[in-house]
């Protein structure tokens, strides 16, 4: 029982929405604090830590571009450091969970932000192609949402891959997220297991989408008329230091909800070596709070 119990913690700070129990008020509790660490933010952008190094490069590339970090981080990895100016959140307080994904906070920005920009922990961008996509962060109208496109061509989806937007880089809003809750289908798997999903035949209906995270997305897009800003992966993919498709990739922690960047990251790719490709080597030096 108590091995089940601990998975299910994992697997609720990733985001899983069939493991996820908390009553919406006390969510709404816990978030008060970080509504106030935002309030006077007009760009923020979220700056998941896994690695005090790999952090400070994001969050220097964020400044850059005219954005304020916003830094959370898995308990695991520890709090990083911070640039001047960024604001640290501890997303944990109040939950406690052994580990954090960055989705857990995403799924409620209605609750705490006007707007919030993303990326994932492990992805770097050339600066001219990051400040185009804050660019067009900015200029996203509230009720509208940017991500990266992984809907696949018709061929991919008959041979069985997901449809969905991937939070691997991208920008939601207040009113498309408060909406996304409300009809319940956010970034979170599992959208048939959300509180906010209507019973009968709309289970039923879900039940033929994917279970990953952004498949809820897809389907606010395609059954609700959600206006999504498509950003194609070859933007981006040649900074993102994933496990996919690199064959010579050593998983250090377990391949399931407990999966740990702060092991397999720097195992795998040299932060300086991944900088001075992406012409990104000054980011590595610039001062810290």
């Amino acid at each position: 029982m108590e091995k089940d119990f601990t998975r299910k913690l994992f697997r609720s700070a990733r985001g899983n929405w069939d493991a996820f129990d908390f009553p919406i008020e006390d969510v709404q509790l816990h978030l008060e604090a970080w509504r106030t660490a935002l309030q006077n933010i007009e760009r923020p952008w979220l700056c998941w830590s896994v690695n005090n190094e790999w952090s400070l490069v994001q969050q220097r590339l964020v400044q850059a571009v005219g954005w304020t970090p916003v830094v959370g981080f898995d308990p695991r990895a520890g709090r990083p450091n911070t640039v001047a100016g960024a604001v640290a959140v501890d997303f944990n307080a109040g939950f406690d969970f052994p580990a954090l994904s960055m989705l857990f906070p995403l799924e409620f920005v209605f609750l705490f932000a006007d707007r919030l920009a993303f990326w994932h922990s492990d992805l770097l961008v050339r600066e001219d192609v990051l400040r185009k996509l804050a660019g067009q962060f900015a200029a996203l109208a509230d009720g509208e949402v940017a991500a990266v496109d992984d809907r696949g061509s018709l061929i991919a989806r008959l041979r069985g891959h997901t449809p969905r937007f991937w939070e691997l880089i991208g920008c939601t809003t207040r009113a498309a997220s408060r909406d996304q809750f409300e009809k319940g289908c956010g970034w979170w798997r599992h959208i048939v297991e959300h509180p906010n999903c209507p019973p009968g035949s709309e289970r039923k209906r879900r039940r033929r989408y994917g279970y990953d995270h952004g498949v809820g997305v897809y389907y606010w897009h395609k059954r609700y008329g959600g206006k999504v800003h498509g950003i194609p992966e070859s933007l981006v993919e040649e900074g993102h230091c994933t496990r996919i498709k690199n064959v010579s990739y050593e998983r250090l922690s377990p391949e399931d909800e407990r999966r740990d960047l702060s092991q397999d990251l720097p195992h795998n790719y040299d932060l300086a070596e991944v900088c001075a490709r992406l012409d990104l080597s000054r980011f590595l030096t610039l001062s810290t709070a």
